[in-house]
C-alpha cells in the first residue's frame, strides 16, 4: 500500500477537494472522530479553530493510503493500517476524518488527522515522517502478500519515469501518455554521446532539443508543447550542461516552432486531426456508458443507505422497547436483568453495524468489478489512440531525417556516400 503523507494547512481546500465527484466516481466519509461538527468542512474549521492558539500554520497531517490496483482491501484493513500509521507518528487520540474514493475500479482513502494537542497548547512533531511511512508501507507489502514495487523494496530507486501531476496534465490536454515521452527522452540520452548525437536522436523519434526561456535545455514535441530536459532525464540541470553544453548555441522555442511548421505538412496535420476525432467520438460513446454505469451505481448505494437507515432506526426502536421501565426497571437493576438486556442491545448493535459493513463491502466489490470491466475498453482505446500517435512521430522523425540530408551540402552527401561505399568495400574484401 502506497503511503503518502504531508504536513498543510487550508482545511477549506482540502475537504472540497476531498468531497469533489467530478474527479471521483464515488465519494463517502468513513469517520468523522473528535469532531462537533457532521460535515467536513465543518471538522477542518474546527481544527483551524483549535491552531490559531499556536503558531502552527499546517494545523492538518493528510494521509493517502492506495492499495495495489489488483487487490481487493476491505474497510478493517484502512482501519488497521490507519490504526498503526497513527501509533507510529504519535497522532492517538487525535481528531481525525477518513474519506473513501473509488474511481476507474479502484478504491483508495485519505485520513487527515488534526496536529494540534489542545492539551498542551501546541502541534504534535512529526519527524521523520516520510522514513516511517516508508517502512509502514513496505511491511504492508509484506505481510499482504503484494507485488512491492521497486521505489519501495530499494530505497532511491524510483520508477524514473514517474512524473508530476503537472506532467501528467500537460500530457493530458494534448492527449499523451507522460511516460513514453520520458522513456523515449531518456532512451534517446542513453544511446548518444554528446549534443549533436542526442538532437538527431530526438528528431529522429519527433522531438526536437531546443533553448529555453527559463532552462538552458527543453524538448519540443510534434504538437508544440515544451518539456523540461533535466525533469524528463531525472538529473540536475548542472549535469545536463557537463554533457549538453550551456544551450546557448541550440535554437530558441520560437525558431524550433518554425521549423516544426515547415516539417508538418498538410497532410500530416491532417492525419493527426482525424486521429484524435476518431479517439473522440469513440471516447464519447465509452464515456457516456461510464455516466450511466456510476450513476446507477451512486442509486444503488443511495438505496442500501437508505435501507441500512430504516433498519437502524426500526432496531433502535425495538431494543429500547426491549428494556424494563418504572417499578420493573428498578427491580430489573436489583436482580441483574437490566445489565444483562444492555449487554445483549449493544451486542446486537454491533452485529448490526458489522452486518453493514459487510453488505456495503460487498456492493462495493460487485460494482468494482463492473467498473473494472469497462475500464478494460477505455484502457484499451487509449493504447490504440497512443499507438497511432507514435507512428505518426515515428513519420515526422523520417521527415525530419529527409530534411536534414537535403539540407546538407552537395560535396558533404557526395563524401558521406563515398565514405559508406570504401567502408563496404573493406568489409567485402576482407
Amino acid at each position: 500500500m502506497i503511503l503518502k503523507g504531508s504536513q498543510r494547512g487550508g482545511g477549506k481546500d482540502l475537504a472540497t477537494h476531498l468531497m469533489k465527484v467530478t474527479d471521483n466516481e464515488h465519494v463517502r466519509i468513513h469517520e468523522l472522530r473528535g469532531f462537533s461538527c457532521e460535515t467536513l468542512r465543518g471538522a477542518f474549521q474546527e481544527i483551524e479553530a483549535t491552531s490559531r492558539a499556536t503558531r502552527c500554520r499546517q494545523y492538518l497531517f493528510s494521509l493517502s493510503l492506495s492499495p495495489p490496483s489488483s487487490a481487493s482491501v476491505g474497510v478493517e484493513q484502512y482501519e488497521a493500517a490507519i490504526a498503526r500509521i497513527e501509533d507510529r507518528l504519535g497522532l492517538e487520540g487525535q481528531p481525525r476524518a477518513i474519506v473513501f474514493h473509488e474511481k476507474e475500479g479502484r478504491r483508495h482513502a485519505h485520513c487527515v488527522w488534526s496536529r494540534i494537542d489542545t492539551d498542551a497548547g501546541k502541534a504534535v512533531p512529526l519527524p521523520f515522517f516520510k522514513t516511517k511511512l516508508m517502512g509502514i508501507s513496505r511491511d504492508l507489502y509484506l505481510e499482504h502478500g503484494w507485488a512491492m514495487p521497486r521505489g519501495i523494496a530499494e530505497a532511491g530507486k524510483r520508477d524514473p519515469t514517474n512524473f508530476t501531476l503537472a506532467e501528467w496534465q500537460q500530457a493530458k490536454r494534448n492527449g499523451q501518455d507522460p511516460r513514453w515521452l520520458k522513456s523515449t527522452v531518456q532512451d534517446c540520452w542513453n544511446r548518444s554521446d554528446g549534443k549533436d548525437a542526442f538532437a538527431r536522436a530526438l528528431e529522429d523519434r519527433g522531438l526536437f532539443l531546443a533553448r529555453g526561456d527559463r532552462r538552458s535545455h527543453v524538448v519540443v514535441d510534434f504538437t508544440g508543447e515544451v518539456h523540461a530536459l533535466s525533469r524528463a532525464v531525472a538529473l540536475k540541470t548542472k549535469d545536463v550542461r557537463a554533457r549538453l553544453g550551456d544551450g546557448a548555441d541550440l535554437p530558441s522555442v520560437e525558431e524550433t516552432l518554425g521549423k516544426l511548421a515547415n516539417l508538418m505538412s498538410p497532410a500530416m496535420r491532417r492525419h493527426v486531426e482525424e486521429s484524435r476525432t476518431r479517439f473522440d467520438k469513440q471516447a464519447a460513446k465509452i464515456e457516456r456508458q461510464r455516466a450511466e454505469l456510476v450513476e446507477r451505481q451512486r442509486q444503488e448505494r443511495r438505496t442500501l443507505a437508505e435501507a441500512h437507515k430504516r433498519r437502524v432506526a426500526d432496531e433502535t426502536r425495538a431494543l429500547a422497547a426491549a428494556m424494563p421501565r418504572g417499578f420493573k426497571a428498578l427491580w430489573a437493576r436489583i436482580n441483574g436483568q437490566y445489565k444483562a438486556q444492555r449487554l445483549n442491545n449493544e451486542a446486537q448493535t454491533q452485529r448490526t453495524r458489522s452486518h453493514i459493513a459487510r453488505e456495503r463491502q460487498r456492493q462495493a466489490e460487485t460494482q468494482q468489478d463492473e467498473r473494472q470491466s469497462l475500464q478494460v475498453q477505455i484502457k484499451a482505446l487509449r493504447d490504440r489512440q497512443a499507438e497511432q500517435l507514435l507512428s505518426l512521430r515515428g513519420d515526422i522523425g523520417r521527415f525530419a531525417k529527409m530534411r536534414r540530408a537535403q539540407e546538407m551540402p552537395p560535396l558533404a552527401r557526395e563524401r558521406g556516400t563515398l565514405s559508406r561505399d570504401q567502408s563496404l568495400g573493406l568489409k567485402l574484401e576482407r
